[in-house]
């Protein structure tokens, strides 16, 4: 599944003392009566369950497959975005490159790319097919991908699968090797636990020198917390969780760094390129 930028909460955009970096999560405004004791015991539950438990992939799948397969659609109704981002993934990629000395870095196209939880391919369209000689999908929800057609701008196999099922045990033919494998707003869909399991997997799909890059949202809570965000059901982590989540799935981070130009009312974004440790 797709994922997008997010808006920080507004109640945090309002209040004009608070420092740059903090943004505070939403939290409800219910006043239960202390003579209810289920009452107050479901709260604390809510208070105290790690964000990433919330996440509901029915709930996510059902809203994704609600939104307009446009561009607007899958960032979350902020597309004046896409140019920055993408122009910042193409200097990324392009200053990796460089930084390495192995044979697809060498090459003036990369050889095959993956494009994970690539929606209506925006990602693929806009900067992969342009550095890679071909570009492979996976995307659950069809009427995102129903954009899309194999064969046509650079686009290879289109796995309609969620991240948690990649790669599929039996499909025809190999999958991969991959030069680079691109994840972007799509594993805030995944619990902690599941995000490391199939970070584990990414490595076997790599060709030698590759990379996987994660791309999101950071959590910027002002007791560094990850946010839930119940409207799609996913989760934005902070930077220290994402490397806590990496070093657990055995990758490296070989280069990093935040995606500049977003609007100040939203999350802020960084990007990791990942390797083998």
């Amino acid at each position: 599944m797709p994922n997008s930028p997010k808006r920080k909460p507004e109640a945090d955009a309002a209040i004009d003392d608070s420092p740059p970096t903090t943004a505070k999560k939403p939290r409800l405004e219910t006043t239960p009566s202390h003579s209810d004791p289920d009452i107050s015991t479901n709260n604390d539950a809510l208070n105290t369950a790690a964000p990433d438990s919330q996440i509901s992939v029915p709930q996510a799948l059902a809203y994704w497959s609600s939104i307009p397969p446009t561009v607007s659609g899958v960032l979350g109704g902020f597309p004046q975005v896409s140019r920055i981002d993408l122009q910042g993934s193409r200097n990324f990629l392009a200053k990796l490159r460089r930084s390495s000395t192995s044979a697809a870095a060498s090459r003036k196209k990369l050889t095959r790319a993956l494009d994970c939880g690539a929606g209506i391919g925006r990602v693929t369209t806009g900067f992969l097919s342009k550095v890679a000689e071909t570009v492979d999908i996976v995307e659950p929800v069809n009427v995102l991908t129903d954009q899309l057609t194999q064969g046509e701008g650079g686009v290879g196999r289109i796995f309609n699968l969620g991240l948690e099922d990649f790669p599929p045990s039996a499909v025809e033919g190999e999958v991969g090797p991959y030069d680079l494998i691109w994840n972007q707003w799509c594993v805030g869909q995944l619990p902690d636990a599941t995000f490391i399991s199939y970070l584990k997997r990414l490595p076997s799909l790599l060709a030698p020198g590759g990379w996987i890059v994660v791309k999101e949202n950071l959590s910027n809570h002002y007791l560094g917390e990850d946010v839930y965000d119940e409207v799609d059901s996913s989760v934005t982590r902070t930077d220290g969780k994402f490397r806590k989540l990496f070093e657990e799935a055995g990758l490296k981070v070989v280069a990093n760094e935040v995606q500049r130009g977003m609007p100040k009312d939203l999350f802020p974004v960084r990007t990791y390129a990942l390797q083998a440790a």
